[in-house]
């Protein structure tokens, strides 16, 4: 079994079609098909059929595919092991992080970074809570930035950052608009605007309603921050977010309001694989983030 008939089986699993697969790959049609048949006659099993034009896996094609797509992920990481023991400044680091923490934390640690170790590159991916933790313990992703920091999951190590409160974005009418502060119980009857179910910000906020003694009503819900913060700005409703999404960009026609009862917080961290050693790059930026934020919280 040859690396290669791995990848040509992978991308043609990936496209369902033959022709596109070579075309992807660069390379001619009947290489591909060449080496996808040495290969199931090499396994003895059959691993695509044809259904008219397009190629489909059968049950043990999807299961292959499953198990070849980490092996070839395993060689990658052992060569990218390799690379960066002889010079770990020249590393690639892929980094996860929620859509709460890029137009600020992420951008200011990485700048910081880079001004330290120029030649160390990044391959950026976001995602939401479940997807962050997942993409850790699958080694699709090597740290990733999280809030707030998930508890008892012994597949992951966590650090503390930093702790944040959550606010209360308002339309600059609104009749708590002059308010230095609010209790949470004060807007009860309001119209929320939050993430959709399932999503962890939401829950923090439906959390700390309730703590206050009320289920908030929401009318509106959506994925993206600015959509969200539009909505408020149009006097649709009210919404809660982290204080750091403010930072710097409050929309136009809108009042950020501290919360003091209850105070709403989150933890947000950096999470690392717990039973995987970190390649030397992972290791240089895992120790900088570590020891900015000792010095520079938030």
């Amino acid at each position: 079994m040859e690396l290669r008939q791995l990848k040509y089986f992978i991308e043609v699993a990936k496209q369902e079609h033959i022709s596109i697969a070579a075309e992807t790959l660069h390379i001619a049609q009947s290489a591909v098909s060449r080496q996808i048949s040495n290969l199931e006659a090499e396994l003895g099993v059959q691993l695509l059929q044809r259904e008219g034009r397009n190629i489909k896996l059968t049950h043990i094609g999807k299961l292959f595919a499953e198990q070849a797509v980490i092996s070839l992920n395993a060689i990658a990481n052992a060569k990218q092991l390799i690379d960066e023991y002889v010079d770990p400044e020249r590393g690639t680091i892929r980094i996860g992080f929620p859509s709460s923490l890029a137009s600020n934390t992420l951008p200011r640690i990485i700048k910081a970074f880079k001004k330290e170790h120029p030649d160390v590159r990044f391959h950026l991916r976001q995602g939401g809570y479940d997807f962050l933790i997942e993409g850790i313990k699958k080694r699709e992703i090597d740290l990733a930035f999280i809030g707030p920091i998930p508890k008892f999951d012994s597949n992951i190590h966590s650090d503390i950052l930093f702790t944040e409160n959550f606010v209360a974005l308002l339309p600059n009418n609104h009749l708590l608009a002059d308010k230095e502060t609010i209790s949470l119980s004060q807007l009860e009857k309001e119209r929320f605007i939050l993430f959709p179910e399932g999503f962890i910000l939401r829950k923090i906020v439906e959390d700390a309603c309730l703590q206050a003694g009320f289920q908030p009503f929401i009318p509106c819900e959506g994925e993206d921050l600015d959509a969200i913060k539009g909505l408020v700005s149009a006097g649709i409703g009210i919404t809660l977010l982290p204080e750091l999404i403010l930072y710097e960009n409050i929309p136009i026609g809108t009042v950020q309001i501290n919360i003091d009862e209850p105070k709403v917080i989150r933890t947000v961290g950096i999470i690392t694989p717990k039973h995987r050693e970190l390649s030397p790059s992972e290791q240089l930026f895992y120790d900088f983030v570590i020891a900015y934020f000792s010095k520079n919280p938030k």
